[in-house]
């Protein structure tokens, strides 16, 4: 488990526009039991989540349809909410950092790591978008 000041600014990257942090499985599954669209960002304390991943979900919610709800879980910190977020992502295996988005609870859109790492944001931006303009 990463020490909390380590993890406190890269959380606050996505609470600050909006994103509600998941520390639990039960908030999982409250999450996604909502009507309409969740983007789930697993955050990470990698480089490609300080470049790519965190600054792409950011630029991404400038876009005229965007999803309902916008949460987090932290890998490396909230393994239970991790567990829990990653058990709806199958099949994709697990990686970090990672979004998917639900709608209605069924997994629609799918960036696994190898689709951020090495990646401008704003290419994730864009794919994020396509993906809120077809589903949201």
């Amino acid at each position: 488990m990463y020490p909390a000041e380590l993890v406190k600014p890269m959380r606050e990257d996505l609470t600050n526009v909006g994103f509600e942090e998941l520390h639990t499985a039960e908030a999982v599954e409250e999450a996604l039991a909502k009507e309409g669209t969740t983007l789930v960002v697993v955050n990470s304390v990698c480089g490609c989540a300080a470049a790519n991943a965190r600054p792409g979900a950011r630029i991404s919610l400038d876009n005229t349809k965007k999803p309902d709800n916008i949460v987090t879980v932290f890998a490396g910190v909230d393994r239970e909410a991790v567990d829990a977020a990653r058990a709806h992502m199958i099949p994709f295996p697990p990686s970090s950092p990672s979004m998917a988005l639900f709608k209605n609870g069924e997994l629609v859109h799918m960036l696994e790591r190898h689709h951020i790492e090495g990646r401008p944001a704003e290419l994730i931006a864009e794919n994020l978008k396509d993906a809120y303009n077809e589903y949201c």
